[in-house]
C-alpha cells in the first residue's frame, strides 16, 4: 500500500559497521537455455525504441485459484541479460501499486551498476492491467477525484467526500478499457504471474528486490514461494499485518511530520527563512487557513505571452504538498514555492508543481494522460488486497469515515490523506475479507530491509516491524532521507546492497545506519522588482537560476520541446538539439521579475557546464548582452543603456547554478 501521489547534493556516509565475511556458499545458477535463446523462443521483442530489454507476453490463468475458470490474460516482463557470468536472476517489483515498471527499467539501470548488471538478468514487469499487461487505466475521472475537497470534519464534508468517492469510483470503472479484469487485479493474482514466469526461466531460485508498493507484492510472493527465493530486499517497506485504517493512520502522520521537518528546516536556513518572511511553518499555516475559507484567484502565464485566469484551492494545497515531499529535491522545490507566495503572493510556483503532479496541461488544464501509471490498477489491487467492513457502500462509507474521524483532528497537517481508500467502499468486486497476513517469516531466505527515518509513504516503523519478525534479516536507515534508498545515490546503502547481490556478503551487524538529509540546501528566490538586482550582471545571473528552478524545466523529461509563460510576462521555450549535447533556450520578452524583460536565444552545454543568453533587455535596463558562464566563471559583454559592458568574474551564484538532473527525476517518478 502506498499513497496515491507520486525525483542532488552528494550524499556522505557511514557505515557504523564493517562487511562480514561471506555469509553462506555463493548461490549460482545456470540457465539450460542461454537467456537469449530463450527470450527469442518466446517471442522476445525491444521494449521500446531505444530500450535495452527485451519484453516477453506470457499468458497466465485470470484467477490462479479457481482450476475451473479457463479465461485468461496476458502479462507482460522485461529482461536485460547478464553482460558477465550470469548468477542468476534479479527482478524488481515497483511502487504504486498501479506505476509501469517497465517504463522505467532502464532508468535505473545506473543505480544498480555495473557489477549487478554483469551478474544478473535484469527482470522488471507490468503487473496483470497495467500498461503492457493490459492497460487499464482512468486518468480523466482520477484527475476529478483529485482536484475535489478531500475534508471530512464536517457533516458536509463527509457528504461531500461520500459523493467524490462514488463519482470517481463509477467513473473510473466506466473509463477503463476491460472492467471484467478489475476484480482479478489483486496482489494474490499477481504474484502467481511471477511464479509461471520463474518456471518458464527455469531458475529453481532467485532474488526479489521490492520498492514501496512493491514491498507488499515481494512479501506476498515470499509468503508462497520462499522456498524459490536465494535472496529478498525490501525498500520502503508496508507492514502487512496492518489493517488499511491503521496503515493510513500511520502513513498520514508520517506525511505530516516530513512536511513539517522540511519546514522547520528552512527555518534554520537564513536564506530560507527570509524568503520564508522569518517562519516556514507560519508561512504554510497561513496558506492553508486562507485557503480553508476561500479560494485564491491569480493569473498564470501562458505560452503566448498572455494570461489565464485560475483557482487554487485548500485541495490543490494538500494535493501538491503531499506530492511534493517523497524526496529531497522535491521538498527544496516545494519550500521554495511556498516562499514565493509568502514573501511575492506570487501562486504561480505552487499551480506549477500542482499541474505537474496532477498531470495536466498548464497552458489548458486538460488531462496529459500518463501511460507509465494508472489509478484504476492502484484500486483495482488496493480494494482486493485490503477490505473494509461493512454489508453496504453506504455503510462501508460510514464506517470509514467514523473510524477515521479521529485521526484528521489528531494530524496537523494533510489530515485528508486518511481518506485514501474511502473509494474501496464503492469499488466494484472490492474484498469481504478483513484478515490480515501473519508477519513474513521467510526462513533460509537472508532478507535486507531498508528504509529511511524521512520516508512519507511508507512510515520506517513499518520496515522494523516486519525486520523484527524475519528469520534472517539485516535492517538498513538511512538518516532523513526519500522513500525508498536504493540506487538513489547514497552509496552507504547502494555498496551494502550489491554486496549482498553479486557477493552473497551480510552486514557484519544486523543494523547499519547510513547518513542521510532532509531537504536539498534553499536556493533564494529572485527579487520581485529589478530595481532591487542592483546591476545587468546580477539580474542576469539571477535569470539563470531562476530558469534551472522553473517546475516545468526543474521536471522536464529532457526531450519533448516545450514553451511556457514567464511568470511576469512573455514566453521561454527550451528543446534539446540533436546531438543530445546540449538544451536550446528561446526568449521573448520573459521576464522573471518586474521590469526586466529578456528577448533572445541561449543554450546549456552539458559537456562542459556552460550557460550562455545572448538577450536584448528592456525595463530597468536597455541592453544587449552575452551572458556566457563557464563552470564557476561569468563573462558578460555587450551594451547597456547606450554604455559598453564588459565584466568577467567569479560565480558569486554558483552554488545555485546546477543544472538539473532530469535523470535522476526520471527514476524517482514512482
Amino acid at each position: 500500500m502506498k499513497s496515491r501521489f507520486s525525483p542532488p547534493a552528494q550524499l556522505t556516509l557511514i557505515v557504523v559497521l564493517l562487511f562480514s565475511s561471506i555469509a553462506a556458499a555463493p548461490y549460482q545458477q545456470a540457465l539450460q537455455t542461454p537467456m537469449e535463446d530463450l527470450l527469442d523462443s518466446l517471442g522476445g521483442y525491444e521494449c521500446f525504441e531505444g530500450s535495452a530489454f527485451t519484453c516477453v507476453t506470457i499468458n497466465v490463468p485470470l484467477d490462479h485459484f479457481n482450476p475451473s475458470d479457463t479465461r485468461a490474460l496476458d502479462v507482460t516482463f522485461a529482461v536485460l541479460p547478464a553482460a558477465g557470468a550470469r548468477k542468476g536472476m534479479f527482478v524488481t517489483a515497483t511502487g504504486g501499486p498501479g506505476y509501469s515498471g517497465i517504463s522505467s527499467a532502464d532508468y535505473y539501470l545506473p543505480g544498480f551498476g555495473e557489477e549487478v548488471s554483469n551478474s544478473f538478468d535484469i527482470v522488471f514487469f507490468d503487473q496483470r492491467g497495467l500498461l503492457y499487461s493490459g492497460d487499464q487505466a482512468c486518468p480523466t475521472a482520477a484527475s476529478a477525484f483529485y482536484q475535489r475537497d478531500a475534508r471530512g470534519k464536517t457533516p458536509q464534508q463527509e457528504a461531500a467526500l461520500k459523493q467524490s468517492s462514488s463519482a470517481f469510483s463509477a467513473g473510473c470503472v466506466n473509463e477503463v478499457s476491460d472492467p471484467s479484469l478489475l476484480p482479478y487485479l489483486g496482489t494474490k493474482q499477481a504474484v502467481e504471474d511471477l511464479e509461471i514466469f520463474r518456471q518458464l526461466v527455469g531458475d529453481e531460485k532467485f532474488w526479489l528486490y521490492g520498492e514501496s508498493y512493491g514491498t507488499q507484492y515481494a512479501q506476498t510472493y515470499a509468503a508462497s514461494h520462499s522456498d524459490h527465493l536465494a535472496g529478498l530486499v525490501l525498500d520502503g517497506t508496508v507492514d502487512l499485518t496492518l489493517d488499511g485504517f491503521n496503515y493510513y493512520q500511520q502513513q498520514t502522520q508520517a506525511f505530516s511530520d516530513v512536511l513539517t521537518a522540511s519546514l522547520e528546516t528552512c527555518n534554520d536556513d537564513s536564506a530560507c527563512r527570509k524568503d520564508m518572511l522569518g517562519d516556514a511553518v507560519r508561512g504554510y499555516d497561513t496558506l492553508a487557513k486562507i485557503l480553508e475559507k476561500r479560494n485564491l484567484h491569480f493569473r498564470f502565464p501562458l505560452a503566448n505571452g498572455k494570461s489565464a485566469y485560475r483557482s487554487f484551492t485548500f485541495a490543490n494545497l494538500e494535493f501538491v504538498a503531499a506530492s511534493q515531499v517523497y524526496s529531497e529535491r522535491d521538498r527544496m522545490m516545494f519550500v521554495r514555492a511556498l516562499a514565493a507566495f509568502t514573501s511575492k503572493l506570487d501562486m504561480i510556483p505552487l499551480a506549477r508543481l500542482f499541474y505537474l503532479d496532477l498531470g495536466v496541461d498548464p497552458q489548458t488544464l486538460d488531462v496529459i494522460p500518463d501511460p507509465t501509471y494508472s489509478e484504476a490498477v492502484f484500486y483495482g489491487v488496493e480494494c482486493q488486497d485490503y477490505g473494509y467492513p461493512g454489508s453496504s457502500p453506504e455503510e462501508k462509507a460510514n464506517t470509514y469515515l467514523a473510524t477515521v474521524d479521529s485521526f484528521e483532528f489528531s494530524i496537523p497537517r494533510l489530515a485528508s490523506l486518511v481518506y485514501a481508500d474511502l473509494p474501496c467502499a464503492y469499488w466494484p468486486n472490492a474484498t469481504t475479507d478483513l484478515t490480515r497476513p501473519d508477519y513474513l517469516f521467510a526462513e533460509d531466505v537472508p532478507t535486507l530491509v531498508l528504509g529511511s527515518t524521512a520516508d512519507p509513504a511508507t512510515p520506517y516503523s513499518n520496515g522494523v516491524s516486519v525486520y523484527e519478525h524475519l528469520a534472517d534479516a539485516y535492517l538498513i536507515t538511512q538518516e532523513y532521507g526519500p522513500h525508498v534508498i536504493f540506487g538513489r545515490g547514497n552509496a552507504c546503502p547502494d555498496e551494502l546492497v550489491v554486496d549482498f547481490l553479486v557477493n552473497d556478503v551480510t552486514p557484519s551487524e544486523r543494523e547499519t545506519t547510513c547518513e542521510g538529509y532532509l531537504i536539498d540546501p534553499h536556493v533564494p528566490l529572485a527579487p520581485r522588482f529589478a530595481v532591487s538586482f542592483g546591476s545587468p550582471r546580477n539580474a542576469l545571473s539571477a535569470m539563470e537560476t531562476e530558469i534551472y528552478y522553473l517546475p516545468e524545466f526543474f521536471y522536464w523529461d529532457g526531450f519533448t520541446p516545450t514553451t511556457l509563460g514567464c511568470n511576469y510576462g512573455g514566453a521561454l521555450g527550451y528543446e534539446l538539439n540533436n546531438a543530445g549535447t546540449r538544451v536550446n533556450f528561446s526568449l521573448d520578452k520573459c521576464a522573471f521579475a518586474y521590469n526586466f524583460l529578456m528577448t533572445g536565444t541561449g543554450y546549456y552545454n552539458f559537456e562542459n557546464d556552460r550557460f550562455v543568453l545572448n538577450v536584448s533587455t528592456t525595463g530597468r535596463w536597455k541592453c544587449n548582452l552575452r551572458y556566457d558562464r563557464r563552470g564557476e566563471n561569468v563573462k558578460i559583454t555587450g551594451k547597456c543603456d547606450g554604455k559598453n559592458f564588459n565584466s568577467d568574474d567569479f560565480d558569486t551564484e554558483h552554488f545555485w547554478h546546477n543544472f538539473p538532473d532530469f535523470e535522476e527525476f526520471n527514476k524517482n517518478g514512482n
